[in-house]
Order: structure tokens, then sequence, then C-alpha cells
């Protein structure tokens, strides 16, 4: 008999392609930065290196050093921004890498500048900026202090000056973005009147990329569109509202599993953990093993659905560690190790993880990035 995954994730690299197409023409000749932090935004860090060797892109963006090591031992040999922190203690790293530092603090600055001094090699920083988002970034008032620092360090090459925008895909109203521009402007207009010249300004995420032509500077840095979602539907409706076209976008990722057990059960019983659904009737249910611990939010419980055989079943009881439960009464034919569809298409039916999160009151980011790295991906 063949062996067969359990439960594994399928990329689709035609649909991939296609967005990257899609985000090459609103980037025109800026260099772009992907994102794949989160383990490619739950699709697989190594999937996605396999897949972007072949497209014509500068940088990846990634979160830590350890995203970072990954990637180049995948084999990624272009520019890797790293956005988020690294320790004092590993900064040596960053040399040996030959990774791009998002940086904004004066410690960081202070040990990467000796390290340069003493490595006699040179080393690109790209300054991020307070703005708005209270996160990441330089406050103004030790700009003036940061920017002074950096001039002490001579192989300290500040390759690019950024910012990170605070509320462009949660509302239509985007005033609060165009003063965090406005800001970013003002403050990147400084630096240069204090004596350092950024090759590279950027601040264009996904939404910004899809909305606002003025955010996107000579680099950008989409996410969550790469992978064929939209951040946001505000996002959706700001752009085809400036008159976008549909369908721009492909989701990328489909998530799957088998039926393990098929069971009947009779009217006036229980389902799972806490008693939280009681049958009405004569149900016949699927087992299926995945749960919570795979990255499957347990608030789905007793809303979503899955697809079996190109139709809907619905979750019953509780979501558990390894396990859920659907209903398959009304689909006939169901039989052990039938595929079961979690995420993606069947037939004419499609859960889409916009349509998770609204089940789970949170964003699609969420529901694809906290997909468990234990579960085998394979590129279709």
């Amino acid at each position: 008999m063949k062996k067969q995954n359990l439960t594994w994730l399928e990329i689709d690299s035609k649909a991939f392609s296609q967005n990257i197409k899609t985000i090459r023409k609103l980037a025109g000749k800026r260099l772009i930065a992907v994102a794949v932090k989160a383990n490619g935004y739950g699709h697989g860090l190594q999937e996605i290196i396999t897949l972007l060797k072949k497209e014509r892109i500068e940088y990846i963006a990634v979160h830590s050093l350890e995203e970072a090591t990954r990637a180049r031992q995948l084999g990624w040999g272009n520019s890797i921004l790293v956005v988020g922190y690294i320790q004092l203690c590993d900064l040596e790293q960053v040399f040996r890498l030959n990774l791009d530092l998002t940086i904004y603090n004066s410690e960081t600055v202070g040990s990467l500048g000796k390290l340069s001094d003493k490595l006699g090699r040179m080393v690109n920083i790209h300054l991020k900026i307070e703005t708005g988002t209270n996160r990441q970034g330089v406050e103004a008032g030790k700009l003036k202090k940061i920017v002074s620092l950096i001039k002490k360090y001579r192989d300290l090459h500040l390759k690019g000056v950024s910012t990170h925008f605070a509320n462009i895909e949660d509302t239509t109203d985007h005033s609060y973005a165009n003063y965090q521009l406005g800001e970013f402007n003002r403050l990147a207009g400084q630096i240069e009147k204090l004596g350092l010249k950024p090759e590279l300004r950027h601040t264009a995420s996904s939404a910004a990329l899809l909305l606002f032509e003025d955010t996107k500077f000579d680099l950008v840095r989409p996410g969550i569109a790469v992978y064929g979602l939209w951040p946001s539907k505000e996002t959706y409706l700001s752009y085809r509202l400036a008159g976008g076209s549909n369908g721009i976008l492909k989701p990328v990722l489909a998530w799957k599993t088998r039926v393990i057990q098929v069971k009947d059960v009779p009217a006036d019983a229980f389902i799972g953990y806490g008693c939280t659904y009681r049958t009405s009737a004569k149900t016949k249910l699927a087992i299926l093993p995945v749960g919570y611990s795979d990255g499957y939010d347990r608030s789905l419980s007793n809303l979503a659905h899955v697809l079996i055989k190109g139709k809907r079943a619905p979750i019953r009881g509780r979501i558990c560690m390894n396990l859920m439960m659907a209903d398959i009464t009304d689909i006939p034919g169901v039989k052990l190790e039938d595929e079961v569809t979690l995420l993606g298409k069947d037939g004419k039916e499609n859960l889409t993880a916009d349509q998770m999160a609204a089940w789970a009151q949170t964003v699609n980011y969420e529901i694809i990035s906290r997909i468990s790295d234990l579960i085998p991906r394979r590129i279709v």
C-alpha cells in the first residue's frame, strides 16, 4: 500500500508565481523584499525559498537570526533583511551570514560598530524611525544622537531607512497613514541634513503597496499579498473603490487531512470535551487527526466547517489538542482515510483563511502563520 501523509499542506507554485508577477507590476522598478518570517507565513520557509529562487527577487525579510540562518542553509544567496532584534552577543553572525540589519537603538549601533572595526568589514544597516506605531523605531528626539553614533564607525553603511504603518490596512480612512508618511519624510530628511544619505527608503507593506504610490520609495516589503491573501477587507474595499481589478491575488496554501474513523452516534448524545454539542438525531461523525496543537484554533469549535467530497461538514464539539469531529450525516459514502480539506478548495466549495479568521474573530495572518511547522508541506 502506498504511504500517504495523514495531514499535509499543499503549496500552489502557479498561484505563488502569479502573485509575484502582480507584486512586481505594482512595484515597478523598485527592489522587492519578500517577507518570509513566521515560517513563510505558515507556508514553510523551505518551500517558499525554493519557489523564490526561481523569481527575480532581491531581498527576503526575516524576523530573527534563526530564520536568517535557516534561509542561508537553504541556499538563499541574495540579500536578507532582518527586521527583528538580534541580541548583542550574536551580532557577529550578522557578518558571517552577510545580513542587512534593522537597527533602532544605540547599544546595537555601538556593538555593531566595534565589531566592524575589529573585523575590518562593512555591514549594511537599516535605521527604523518611529512615526506613530510605537513599536520598534527610533524616536524623533533620539535621531540626532543615533545618527552621530553611526557616523562614528567607518564601516557602518546606512543602506536604508524605514518605518511601519499602524493602521494602513485596518480602515478605509487613511488619514493616520498619511500622517505617518509625512513624519517619515520629515525625519528621513533630517537624517540627510545630519550627513547620512541612505540608498533605500522603504515603508510599503502589502496594503501600502496595493493602495499608495507615495509609500513605495526605493524598496517594497510585501508579506501577506505574496501568499495570495488580502491584508484586510478594508484594504480590498479601498483597492476596488479606487478602480482596482478583481482577482489579482491567488491563495497559495491548502491544508488537508484524512478521516481516521467513521462513527455512528445516537440521538441525544454528547460530542467531545465539555459536552458542548448534543445531537438531536442519529448522527454520523468523521474523526480527524488535527487539533489546536497543529494550529487549528480551538475557538473554531462548533463554528467551522471542513470539506469532504466537495461538501461542507460542520465541526461538532470542542477542537481537541490532536483531534476534531465533523458531522458527515448528510455526506454519503465517507470512508476511512478519505481526504478532508481544512483550508482551501474541494470542488465548488472553498474554505478561505478569511472565513476561518472571521469564525475565530482574528485575522487571516494568524490562521496561516500558526499552522505547525511539523506538518509536511509539498509544492504542487
